[in-house]
């Protein structure tokens, strides 16, 4: 039993799902393809992300220009995330961030796993309607806006290229798709020298009074002087081929990879300190390009050292084992920042599946919550179905790792099958499946689940890893108990509201009606719009609009109040003027502290008339049967809830067959920055273009329009009316 959400990350439309990569040819071709692409558009670095087989995530396939492991957190993208590069494809737009503040504000995801000076374009790879991918460029960021950067014809010209490329391999019945991991292509040799050159470079550095060295782009040494050698507290001969921050016993502080990373992505030269232990300083200066890092090391005093990283001094035991790589640790904060923004239980499903799986390298992942002293599966991604009826509906007293870690609240790991059996028995063996990790998530100290990842090889899980895979599951466990809450809350904010909502509209002969409604208030769901439509006999209706001051839950009560008070006075058939007039009375006397907006209709289909009055509510929309439509002018009434004596004067107008009566609230039309009197005549304009078509499918047009055009922070409510044609 895989209980994973469907909605919200459909695969788009005309989609072809592609098979994995077939053959070398067609590998080399697409490598080709991004080279071009990063040299014809002059940036460091591109990648191409190819969409999954099940059209929900993007993969990361290849990379030029520096390492894959930098876009670790990104070597799986669920389709719906607020990433880049998802949203390229999602939105089919070219997303240019030529500063790098602006990414930090409008992706602060993106920002926090990656926090260099850098700016991005991410365009999508489409042919037609079909969606293949999309492509990433990175070049160096600048504190000017609007500085030079790759030009969008050429970034355009290059995804129409791989796009006709991966088309064409799909015709061919050889789809070109994600492979089992990133690949990072080599730089392009430099200009060979001769022997005697190279030999007088070396004898050139060799001379200088300072040390001088080289890193790769994935950081690793390729030459260090003997002077280098000496400073750093090594020997040449054994630093070559590695890593400083893994190689060097002082150097494991973060800083050191982070100063690398920051010179290889910004293409700026940088200069830190750092300080050899007992108390040895030295100076650093970081020189990149496109093939790596150069960097010159020089003594220096303690004084001159005000940004100096100082090294922990040896003997001094500060954690046992390797360092947390520094990819891993922005590989969390990534995480942590997704997790931040889940707000129901299926969006944290969803990111576990979709994001953390790819990006810890695991085949499958299982999310268990504990309900009611049972485990239930309520996530899941790659396992087996008769696995996960196994375990959905065990009791937390069954002798199973995912139950038995909720117990300890203590996670496990296990590198091989063998210890999995050793420690349980009773373990199935499960088909490509040879590691795992089972992580207890506990928050507010109570379980609240586990979260299970399963590798297709054997893991040793090194204690860095553990540590950074224990950091999640709490991090998880904290998001997955808020998501319950807000899901719980949202449910009995829905069934309120639809308590206080008409169950349904009257079908009356010669009326096709239709209604939305949809809260502001993100987190309870609930405001206080109201409609109604009421049967008075076989040839008149009442049909009524409102909005309540607020939304939130006391505005919701006395909706709860008004409407059916407003629905009474429909039922005995009294007019606009008198049910209005009415209900202010009310209102005053019940609750003079709040304000109710309301438009009520009443409609005389035997005469082909309408009488409407409005207490301080925006005026309906009348579309004629030849298509256009108007704002129509009503006299103002004041508002319901201020003065128990105000009146509310009517005007009759013509019910033409084919005509269509649009009843709403503010929340439908308010922009910010858009003049109230402009945003009626926009839906007036929408409602024409709309045509003739049934109320229910205009009425979801129209919804879809607004939460388009602009973010919605009030109450929307749509009441249709429509007159056959043939009435």
């Amino acid at each position: 039993m895989c209980a994973m959400r469907e909605d919200g990350a459909a695969p788009p439309h005309g989609f072809r799902p592609p098979s994995p990569v077939a053959g070398s040819v067609r590998g080399a071709e697409l490598d080709r393809l991004l080279e071009h692409a990063v040299r014809d558009t002059g940036v460091l670095a591109g990648a191409v992300f190819l969409l999954a087989s099940d059209g929900r995530a993007l993969r990361l396939e290849v990379i030029a220009g520096m390492p894959a492991e930098y876009l670790a957190p990104w070597f799986g993208v669920a389709l719906s995330s607020p990433v880049p590069v998802a949203e390229a494809l999602r939105e089919r737009r070219l997303v240019w961030l030529g500063d790098p503040q602006e990414l930090a504000r409008r992706y602060p995801r993106t920002a926090i796993a990656l926090p260099y000076h850098y700016a991005v374009a991410a365009a999508p790879i489409v042919t037609g309607t079909t969606p293949w991918g999309s492509l990433l460029l990175l070049w160096p960021g600048s504190d000017i806006a609007g500085s030079a950067g790759p030009s969008p014809e050429r970034v355009s010209s290059a995804c129409r290229r791989l796009g006709r490329f991966l088309r064409d391999a799909a015709d061919a019945g050889h789809a070109v798709g994600p492979g089992p991991a990133p690949r990072t292509l080599p730089q392009p040799p430099a200009r060979r020298r001769e022997p005697a050159e190279a030999q007088a470079a070396a004898d050139f550095v060799e001379r200088l009074p300072e040390g001088s060295c080289s890193l790769d782009l994935e950081g690793r040494f390729t030459y260090v002087s003997a002077t280098a050698a000496v400073l750093l507290g090594g020997s040449a001969t054994d630093l070559i081929g590695t890593r400083p921050w893994q190689s060097l016993p002082w150097c494991t502080d973060s800083a050191f990879e982070d100063r690398c990373r920051a010179a290889v992505l910004s293409r700026k030269p940088a200069r830190f300190t750092a300080m050899l232990p007992p108390d040895r300083w030295l100076a650093f200066e970081l020189y990149p390009d496109g093939s790596g890092v150069s960097i010159r090391i020089s003594p220096t005093a303690a004084c001159r050292a005000s940004q100096a990283t100082p090294a922990e001094p040896a003997g001094k035991e500060t954690f046992q084992g390797e360092p947390i790589p520094l990819g891993e640790v922005y590989q969390v904060l990534h995480l942590a920042a997704a997790l931040s923004e889940a707000v129901g239980v299926g969006d944290v499903v969803d990111l576990i599946t979709e994001e953390m799986l790819p990006a810890f390298g695991a085949r499958t992942v299982a999310l268990l919550a504990a309900d009611e002293g049972r485990m239930r599966v309520i996530g899941c991604r790659g396992y087996h179905s008769w696995i996960l009826e196994h375990f959905d509906g065990a009791p937390l007293t069954f002798p199973a790792p995912a139950v038995r870690v909720l117990a300890t609240g203590v996670p496990s790991f296990f590198a091989t099958f063998e210890e999995l059996s050793r420690a349980y028995p009773p373990a199935p063996r499960q088909e490509g499946l040879h590691s795992w990790a089972f992580l207890p998530l506990i928050a507010s100290g109570r379980p609240v689940g586990a979260c299970v990842f399963a590798f297709d090889r054997p893991h040793p899980f090194p204690d860095e890893q553990r540590v950074v895979f224990t950091a999640l599951a709490g991090l998880i466990a904290q998001a997955l108990e808020r998501a319950r809450l807000y899901d719980t809350s949202k449910e009995l904010a829905q069934t309120l509201q639809a308590a206080m909502l008409p169950d349904s509209l009257p079908d009356l002969p010669g009326l096709d009606v239709a209604a939305r409604y949809l809260p502001g208030a993100r987190g309870m769901d609930i405001g206080g719009d109201f409609y109604d439509l009421v049967r008075v006999d076989d040839t008149t209706a009442a049909a009524f609009i409102g909005d309540v001051q607020g939304h939130n839950v006391t505005a919701a009560a006395l909706m709860g109040r008004i409407r059916p008070a407003i629905r009474s006075l429909a039922s005995t058939g009294a007019t606009p003027a008198q049910a209005l007039a009415r209900a202010n009375r009310r209102l005053v006397d019940r609750d003079p502290a709040r304000f109710v907006s309301c438009l009520y209709v009443r409609l005389d289909l035997a005469r082909r008339r309408a009488v409407l009055a409005t207490g301080g509510h925006p005026p309906p929309v009348l579309r004629h049967p030849d298509g256009h439509a108007e704002v129509l002018s009503l006299p103002p009434g004041l508002l319901l809830g201020i003065d128990p004596d105000a009146d509310y004067p009517s005007t009759e107008i013509p019910l033409t067959p084919g005509s269509v009566l649009a009843l709403y609230t503010d929340g439908l039309v308010e922009t910010p920055g858009v003049d109230l009197d402009d945003a009626m005549s926009g839906l007036a304009a929408q409602l024409a273009r709309a045509g003739p078509q049934p109320m229910d499918r205009l009425a979801t047009t129209l919804i879809d329009q607004a939460r388009q055009t602009a973010p919605r922070t009030d109450d929307i409510a749509l009441l249709l009316i429509g007159l056959d044609a043939a009435g």
